[in-house]
């Protein structure tokens, strides 16, 4: 990310946080702040609010359809909502002027990317993982998967779409006949067209309004730092199978990643909130598997990838997920196949 698009954002969220109290001369807030700066977007804060500069070629049709989504007062207690942004900031360095058909007042373009803006939330704790809000996380995703789909409908989920785009990351990343893709590769070329983002989900599956990127740092308390949680980014959000959401922790406890006392208490918190992906009782995972099969290739591609970018072999937790596609490369045929297919 440039300097400028980094001082723009900061620009833009300073300007929102005094929208209602207007900076005095002299401003003394403190600079603003980077919370993020990856290839799918950079966040910056300035007090109350981040400034997000969305992905490059984001389709900002669907990301306003999105943010529609995210400003709905039924889901109030489920999303964060995003803040109106002024169609001409008074301060941020924009690149163009108000664009006549611009698609959402919760969107702006700068520097040739889309932005939007955030009230601020407190994330969770990295070093304090006892603490992480499993549970919470669980029954926000039961509330959003029982809202009605609304009007108009929403674009497709982009959980597919995201582990197709890891797998080509991967195989940019190590070209050629690098032994280390083989089991990845293996363990994609089992798993259903849907799931690898070649063919429309199954109907009587993609009929829920889901999250598409569910994991920890997709959970802020707000206000912050000790309001409610809510889920944030909804950049991959839209109809789906609802199994995308859970399928993270899912691969995570199948890799011996995540201990089963937190999957059971994150899987029954589901349950109890009635979250609708999975039967209300019995063995979840004949619902699960593709989903979770499809995060364990995206998870495991990702780390090929980023440990060939930085010039090193993978760590011990990313050869677990790499360990896991082998696993998943040997099962008899009608085993790979799974009742969710």
């Amino acid at each position: 990310m440039t300097t400028a698009v980094v001082r723009a954002l900061g620009a833009l969220a300073h300007d929102a946080a005094h929208a209602h109290t207007p900076a005095p001369d002299g401003c003394d807030c403190p600079p603003p702040v980077v919370l993020a700066d990856r290839a799918d977007g950079t966040v910056v804060r300035s007090g109350a609010v981040v400034a997000k500069a969305h992905a490059p070629g984001t389709d900002t049709a669907a990301l306003a359809a999105r943010l529609r989504l995210s400003a709905r007062p039924a889901l109030a207690d489920v999303l964060l909502a995003p803040l109106p942004v002024p169609a001409q900031p008074p301060t941020a360095p924009v690149t163009a002027a108000e664009h006549p058909a611009r698609p959402s007042p919760y969107l702006i373009e700068l520097h040739g990317r889309p932005v939007t803006l955030w009230p601020y939330g407190e994330p969770v704790d990295p070093v304090d993982p006892d603490a992480a809000p499993w549970e919470e996380a669980a029954a926000l995703l039961a509330r959003l998967h029982r809202t009605p789909l609304p009007a108009p409908e929403l674009p497709v989920m982009r959980g597919p779409t995201k582990a197709a785009l890891a797998v080509d990351r991967m195989r940019a990343a190590r070209p050629g006949d690098d032994p280390s893709t083989g089991p990845v590769l293996a363990a994609w070329r089992r798993l259903p067209g849907w799931a690898r983002d070649e063919t429309p989900a199954p109907a009587d599956r993609a009929r829920f309004l889901c999250h598409g990127d569910l994991h920890l740092g997709q959970l802020v308390r707000y206000p912050a730092p000790r309001g409610r949680w809510l889920l944030i980014d909804v950049d991959d959000a839209g109809i789906g199978d609802a199994t995308w959401d859970l399928a993270r922790p899912a691969a995570w406890y199948a890799a011996g990643l995540l201990p089963p006392e937190i999957w059971f208490r994150f899987l029954g918190a589901y349950r109890a909130a009635g979250g609708p992906a999975l039967p209300a009782d019995g063995d979840p995972w004949p619902e699960l598997d593709v989903a979770a099969r499809a995060l364990t290739v995206q998870t495991a591609a990702l780390a090929l990838a980023k440990s060939a970018a930085e010039g090193r072999d993978p760590d011990e937790v990313e050869q677990m997920m790499i360990g896991s596609c082998a696993r998943i490369a040997t099962l008899a045929p009608e085993l790979a196949t799974g009742s969710a297919s």
